[in-house]
């Protein structure tokens, strides 16, 4: 698949495994009794989902969404009840969970940085393990700077685009060559559209912004249109808009073709060191999935948003709000329609999830793996009739994190602390017991573990889009939203979560009693100012000319 060869890569390969062995065995021999008493090495298992909230799991109080693996997990170990993106969209958030560094200490603040020769040459936690003797795999969504793969001892397929191989295959093309393998394509039928992620066709749902087209007229449509869409305008064509059943056996969806590939990798790293990367793409758009998992949450067993009515008069995002895309997630048919397929696809990664942890116990690995599930950022699934990320409400920006190791880490354990995907770099090589690197987070060790933690009471999310620069603090009781540029027009939104857990009434803003949270803000404004200086934050500078303009009055 790349530009050398596989049997020169095979010879190579068998060389180094024949070299290895033989200096492993003699070494071995050598030193038997010495190493009897030494502890097991720490493996780490990273499973990662795309664009799923906070709510999706059973124990995090969903009431209608089943999803027992995942739950098990987080009772065999900690369950992070505020944790956060540290940027709700993928790149940037990708590259915050594999380096520890901020959007801005990086240079990845868009989806569009994911080549930028920009991209701070910083370590991984896979690139420090890979020094220290782990084997590093990582099998799924990459979708962040291609320079951060070079640690795999496989093949990253999405990073097909680096100029080193430019004959590997995206990640798409090789999940359609597995589907022909296993499920000839067909045409589809004039009902039906074909879902660009699989070549294959699905009958779309009411919601699906293609609606009521054939796919030859799909096409024809596409060939008139522009390449590029004016501002404001809804790309019909976008992956984001497609929802509905597919036409596949389940076994040989997005989400299970992954999964066999890290079942297939425990059995074979079984026996060294590793740092085993899950990365599923769904339940990412597009929101298309096969039977029995398409249909298994009945819509109308589905309550609708809280807050998928909110006028939406005194947000930070009133303007996204009233754009067309947006409009038709204000129709409660339709975004109970989305979160069907949406839990449906949650429900299937819980059962693969159960089934790669049920591989990890037959093997014996249980005990000496840490075993860490997240997401990169979450969806707004209709709420305040919004869909997709890119926002810092809830939906958006708080995400699942639940952690397992049985010899180290309390059964049942929770976290209330706000947290951040910056923090998992430093935590990860705490517990694998690698020397601490630089970052800009923290071990959440302590925390784990009810130990004293020095670190802050707060934690920080960051929107660098150039036309609505935001940052978020959030502390136990409340969030904080404000713009950093002078350039743009002030953004100022406090949220007292505790009360108004759907974010609903914006204390300050053009709230006429605003005056009475001030004492709050300038809180969370000095929480917010604090963490800038300590990552030397450009953005620092923002904040503090917006303060200088309020105190001047201009």
């Amino acid at each position: 698949m790349k530009g050398v060869s596989v049997m020169s890569k095979l010879k190579r390969r068998e060389f180094l495994q024949w070299s290895g062995a033989s200096l492993v065995s003699l070494y071995s021999n050598a030193s038997l009794f010495a190493r009897q008493d030494q502890p097991k090495h720490v493996n780490l298992l990273f499973i990662m989902t795309d664009q799923q909230r906070f709510d999706t799991l059973s124990v995090a109080g969903n009431k209608i969404l089943q999803t027992p693996n995942l739950d098990c997990l987080a009772k065999e170990g900690v369950f992070f009840q505020n944790a956060y993106t540290n940027c709700p969209i993928c790149v940037p958030a990708r590259a915050v969970i594999l380096t520890g560094c901020t959007i801005e200490t990086v240079h990845v603040l868009g989806n569009l940085d994911y080549d930028s020769p920009d991209v701070a040459d910083v370590p991984t936690f896979d690139n420090i393990l890979s020094e220290n003797g782990y084997a590093t795999e990582y099998y799924g969504k990459w979708h962040t700077p291609y320079k951060f793969a070079r640690s795999y001892d496989n093949d990253v397929l999405q990073t097909g685009k680096q100029k080193e191989n430019p004959n590997a295959l995206s990640m798409r093309d090789a999940y359609v060559q597995y589907l022909d393998k296993h499920t000839p394509a067909r045409k589809p039928h004039d009902d039906e559209l074909i879902d660009n992620a699989s070549a294959r066709p699905y009958k779309p749902d009411p919601l699906d912004w293609r609606y009521g087209m054939t796919q030859a007229e799909s096409d024809l449509l596409r060939k008139k249109s522009s390449k590029q869409t004016e501002p404001g305008q809804m790309n019909i064509f976008s992956q984001a808009g497609s929802y509905g059943c597919l036409d596949i056996p389940a076994q040989y969806s997005r989400t299970a073709y992954v999964a066999q590939q890290v079942i297939a990798a425990l059995e074979r790293l079984k026996d060294k060191p590793f740092s085993l990367t899950c990365s599923f793409g769904p339940p990412h758009p597009p929101m298309v999935l096969p039977k029995p998992y398409y249909g298994t949450y009945k819509q109308e067993h589905i309550p609708v948003p809280a807050s998928i009515d909110d006028p939406m008069e005194n947000s930070p995002y009133a303007q996204r709000a009233r754009s067309e895309e947006m409009q038709r997630y204000r129709n409660k048919g339709y975004v109970r329609q989305m979160i069907s397929n949406y839990y449906g696809m949650v429900k299937e990664i819980d059962d693969w999830v159960g089934k790669i942890l049920e591989k990890l116990k037959e093997l014996g690995l249980n005990e000496n793996t840490l075993v860490i599930f997240t997401s990169d950022h979450g969806e707004m699934l209709g709420d305040h009739g919004l869909h997709s990320k890119m926002v810092l409400y809830e939906g958006a920006a708080h995400i699942p994190l639940v952690m397992r190791l049985p010899a180290k880490i309390r059964a049942g354990s929770t976290v209330s602390t706000p947290v951040s995907h910056v923090d998992l770099f430093a935590t990860i090589l705490d517990y694998l017991e690698m020397s601490p690197h630089k970052s800009d987070g923290r071990s959440l060790r302590n925390l784990i573990e009810g130990k004293v933690d020095a670190g802050p009471d707060f934690c920080v999310s960051e929107w660098g889009a150039s036309k609505g620069p935001t940052l978020m603090v959030r502390t136990k009781e409340y969030k904080y939203i404000c713009s950093h540029s002078s350039k743009f027009p002030s953004i100022d939104a406090l949220y007292n979560l505790k009360d108004d857990p759907h974010e609903m009434n914006n204390l300050v803003g053009m709230n006429p009693e605003k005056a009475n949270y001030q004492k709050q803000v300038e809180q969370m404004r000095s929480r917010l100012i604090s963490w800038l200086e300590k990552i030397d934050s450009p953005r620092l500078r923002g904040i503090k000319q917006q303060e200088q303009a309020v105190v001047s009055g201009a």
